[in-house]
């Protein structure tokens, strides 16, 4: 992994290919706090947010709580998604490392939200848990995965109103830019807040795909680091160079970016689903290449249903909400 604008080199060898590394039966495991380099305030009541990571991996998790639940629309694309849940009403949900693994720190948001309803499990009391995850092991030397203990801690740890990013949570060891391994940077975890009028958007993301970050002028900001010049290119550009022969674009597999999209307005089941597919879509224009085939991309659109849209339409309330998610893809990159 590239050394550019501060970021660590990758292992020599990549967990991916190193059996024997330890895993969270090797490792005495603590819950540490995730605060990031950098909090994004929001105002939208009711939504709160905490983190928690094992460093020993480095890996964490991310929990967007909403005590009173909201109803929701999940969009998931590209040729490697790992999702549990899915809901159309959640109470949280999950973003968390580890792959398939990390799965598993949803189910411990799960318990920790049963205890906290006195154990009731008439199905009213039941609490709705998505998790989704991101497989960061390519950046990192171990096999330590996000558990129900580090769910529960991150849950444990919410703030009402305020959101960690950089190199936090789920995004820990999230990296970008992996046309050649040797070429990705480092991402993380990245938030923004806007507010029109009474309709407010909340997006947050966790950045860790093949493709870079790219800024609204075009600049490339993070991934696909070139050493010897000093540049991050485009991917296009390498790709085109090594179908002939004038180059190498080693796409590694193992990639994923999760988003979540937070707004007040109250949006038709139909507007609701469409809103997440639109917003979904616009990060093509921060992300490039996005929902590959060796990519897992999954978006989950929440309404707390506060206001109703005055003086524009729902495909508005998606186009504004395009611009906050690149504003968030942005930020995971600080």
């Amino acid at each position: 992994m590239s050394t550019g604008n501060g970021v660590a080199p990758r292992p020599a060898t990549p967990s991916a290919f190193a059996p024997g590394a330890p895993t969270n039966d090797d490792v005495e495991l603590a819950p540490q706090p995730s605060p990031g380099s950098a909090v994004v305030p929001f105002d939208i009541p009711g939504v709160y947010v905490g983190t928690a990571e094992y460093s020993e991996g480095p890996t964490g998790c991310t929990v967007i709580y909403l005590p009173k639940g909201a109803r929701t629309a999940v969009d998931a694309r590209g040729g490697a998604v790992g999702l549990s849940g899915g809901y159309d009403f959640h109470h949280a949900i999950v973003l968390a490392g580890g792959s398939v693994y990390g799965l598993e720190a949803a189910a411990g948001v799960s318990t920790e939200l049963l205890h906290r309803a006195e154990n009731r499990t008439h199905w009213a009391a039941l609490a709705h848990v998505s998790g989704a995850v991101i497989y960061d092991f390519s950046a990192r030397d171990t096999a330590i995965t996000p558990d129900t203990a580090l769910g529960r801690a991150a849950l444990r740890n919410v703030v009402e109103g305020e959101f960690p990013i950089g190199r936090c949570g789920a995004g820990r060891s999230a990296s970008v830019g992996k046309i050649d391994f040797a070429r990705a940077e480092f991402a993380g975890q990245g938030a923004a807040f806007a507010a029109h009028g009474q309709v407010k958007v909340l997006v947050a993301t966790v950045v860790n795909a093949i493709g870079v970050i790219v800024d609204r002028d075009g600049t490339v900001v993070r991934g696909n680091y070139h050493a010897a010049t000093g540049e991050r290119r485009r991917p296009a550009v390498d790709y085109a160079a090594a179908a002939t022969g004038n180059g190498t674009a080693r796409t590694v597999a193992g990639n994923t970016t999760l988003t979540v999209v937070i707004t007040n307005a109250r949006l038709t089941d139909v507007a609701l689903k469409q809103f997440a597919i639109q917003v979904h879509s616009s990060m093509h224009r921060a992300i490039h290449p996005f929902h590959t085939e060796l990519d897992g991309d999954t978006l989950f659109a929440l309404t707390t249903d506060e206001v109703e849209l005055d003086g524009i339409n729902a495909t508005g309330l998606g186009t504004l909400a395009s611009e906050v998610a690149w504003d968030a893809v942005l930020a995971s990159a600080r």
